[in-house]
């Protein structure tokens, strides 16, 4: 699955939220032990910059919590009325 591809289809007005949605679920997440050391350090990273609604913010973010929470990440997707997102991500999952 192309994460940045993905990102790239977010609206700039949408991105924000998604960020905060992200990170929520990334945050909740009993699945914690699923997430590779690189990806935290590089979304901490991009936290202290203050750049998580970024391109490269955001496909980190969309990668770690399709890690932890896929159905979750989909449902965010959903809700936040992007739903062309939200069957590229279940498609992607199916592979």
């Amino acid at each position: 699955m192309d994460y940045r591809t993905l990102v790239e289809s977010v609206p700039p007005a949408k991105r924000e939220m998604l960020s905060d949605k992200l990170v929520d679920l990334i945050l909740t997440s009993k699945n914690d032990d699923k997430m590779p050391s690189q990806l935290v350090g590089m979304i901490l990273r991009h936290w202290q910059q203050d750049v998580l609604e970024s391109e490269t913010g955001l496909t980190a973010l969309l990668e770690a919590s399709l890690l932890l929470e896929p159905e979750k990440t989909v449902g965010a997707f959903a809700e936040m009325e992007m739903a062309n997102i939200a069957d590229q991500i279940r498609e992607g999952l199916k592979s």
